[in-house]
């Protein structure tokens, strides 16, 4: 495989709402970003995921966007984006933009005229249908729960939204679409942006009639299309949120030859802690056995073929130190024993912010203090269906969006050093506790270990290019090999709180260890990597 830049990078995602806030009205800022430009380049990371910041009402917190070419005035202007662009650019740190391309806010000029009448010019960007008996064109639901159709009075017809009633999908047959949302990045790629996030990418070519929502047959068309009118010579990363795909579509859609993505999001170990077939919040027991046969899987399947991301958390997703940790006794060693774990294999690696620091998953009591669209409905539908309260919290603890969302834990003043007013949404309450200012200046400090954990990647071929293989061990220990010309390294990973004695444990090079000493046993949440003689 061609060494491509973006193969040793480090992806920083910022979710500006929740990062950090300059001008105390309790939303983060890009100015508040633009203050924390050298936290993120001391830790090495050399890209930022900026979620979205454009012109939106906010019923997906900017998912749903009104304006693709202007800034949400809570975030600043676009003065403030050009800024960042060009200060990050100065610390060699690039910038990847979130673009939803799926769909747009209701809103959006787009949907305004589609909406006004049904031979309006703008009517095919979105997807319309008339009722089927006196009711809505199909029982299709919507992901953030309810009917996937909303009616509209002034024309008689439904038209389509897969996510908020907010959020109409756009009509990808449709070829004026497509133009308009190339135009798009082609306005940002000359802004000086390095990347593209493509949210929820692979909805982009639904085809109703024969029910399929996700990979539709003209998926990988469009992306060649999008590929070969914006991106061919851009020099410009691109990941697509590809939450359905299974390796083999994986590998379509990041062959180089193929023209279409350079990475995807595949949510495959995301979903181990869902029950097959229902929704994500009706939970099962995670197994390290999954989490092992998963992640070897993409190791060893995109090996040569196309290319992984590597994360753990990110916007939706809880934080993982609480996931497949122990994000109290253990919080040090089960965050560092992760981190281990995923930067070590080969891909881009993905940290959402407050992951470098262990910040954990929130639990407040109240449902009203919870912000995310997504969650209120289904406890609203829930209750409706005559599901416990309690059983609905606790299902909300485990998997909300709102975990991910909490704001970032800076010190541990008032609101946690990220807003000098009332936050938007309410701040962990191990703030005071678990922050950057007690982190980075601990004993023990995350931060500085993921700091090591990217230096050693910017460092060594092996960590980029090495070939991975999964080491049978004990049931409790995750264990692999990195191979790369004649060098051997060899990762071991004990997801337990107890200590567990191990065969693999050698007198090797030590290189990476979240211990002070060497092992007779691995201990709680022990990661330890050897550099193999030979």
């Amino acid at each position: 495989m061609d060494s491509k830049w973006w193969h040793k990078s480090v992806v920083y995602q910022v979710y500006p709402r929740s990062f950090k806030d300059s001008n105390g009205d309790g939303i983060g800022d890009l100015q508040g970003i633009l203050s924390k430009l050298d936290y993120i380049k001391e830790l090495g990371a050399d890209m930022i995921w900026l979620c979205p910041v454009y012109a939106s009402p906010n019923d997906d917190n900017g998912y749903d966007i009104s304006n693709y070419y202007q800034i949400h005035p809570e975030f600043g202007s676009m003065e403030d984006m050009d800024l960042l662009i060009a200060e990050a650019a100065k610390r060699e740190i690039g910038i990847m933009m979130d673009i939803v391309a799926n769909h747009t806010s209701d809103e959006h000029p787009w949907f305004l005229e589609s909406k006004s009448s049904k031979d309006n010019p703008y009517r095919d960007y979105y997807v319309w249908r008339d009722s089927v008996d006196d009711g809505p064109p199909s029982e299709l639901q919507s992901i953030f729960s309810g009917g996937a159709w909303e009616f509209d009075t002034e024309t008689g017809q439904y038209y389509l939204h897969m996510f908020s009633k907010k959020q109409p999908d756009l009509n990808w047959h449709h070829p004026p679409v497509r133009e308009a949302i190339y135009d798009v990045m082609r306005f940002w790629i000359n802004k000086g942006i390095k990347g593209f996030r493509f949210d929820v990418i692979d909805l982009i070519a639904k085809e109703l009639d024969q029910s399929i929502i996700a990979n539709g047959p003209l998926l990988h068309t469009y992306l060649q299309e999008m590929h070969r009118e914006v991106l061919e010579g851009a020099d410009i990363v691109t990941v697509g949120e590809t939450g359905g795909a299974d390796l083999e579509q994986a590998i379509l859609f990041t062959s180089p030859e193929r023209k279409e993505l350079d990475m995807v999001f595949s949510f495959e170990h995301i979903a181990l802690d869902e029950q097959a077939g229902r929704q994500k919040w009706d939970l099962k027991t995670l197994d390290l056995d999954d989490l092992k046969r998963v992640l070897s899987n993409w190791q060893t399947g995109l090996a040569d073929k196309g290319w992984n991301s590597l994360f753990w958390s990110n916007h939706d997703q809880p934080r993982i130190v609480s996931r497949w940790g122990n994000d109290q006794e253990y919080r040090y060693e089960s965050a560092t024993m992760l981190a281990s774990l995923l930067h070590l294999m080969r891909g881009t690696p993905y940290i959402y912010q407050g992951e470098e620091i262990g910040m954990t998953n929130v639990q407040f009591s109240e449902l009203n203090s919870y912000r995310d669209i997504e969650t209120l409905n289904m406890y609203r539908e829930r209750i409706e269906q005559g599901f416990v309260h309690e059983d609905i919290m606790e299902s909300i603890y485990v998997k909300g969006r709102d975990n991910a969302r909490t704001p970032m834990q800076w010190n541990a003043e008032d609101s946690a050093g990220f807003t000098e007013g009332t936050p938007w949404i309410g701040i962990n309450s191990n703030y005071s506790a678990i922050n950057v200012e007690n982190d980075i200046n601990g004993d023990k400090s995350i931060y500085q270990f993921y700091k090591k954990l990217i230096k050693l990647r910017k460092s060594n071929e092996l960590i980029v290019y090495g070939d991975y293989q999964l080491l049978d061990s004990e049931p409790e220990v995750f264990a692999y090999t990195r191979t790369y010309q004649n060098e051997e390294w060899r990762v071991l990973c004990n997801f337990t709180g107890r200590e567990v004695k191990s065969s693999l444990l050698c007198d090797g090079e030590i290189v990476v260890h979240n211990y002070d000493s060497p092992p007779e046993k691995l201990r709680p949440y022990e990661a330890i990597v050897y550099k193999l003689k030979n």
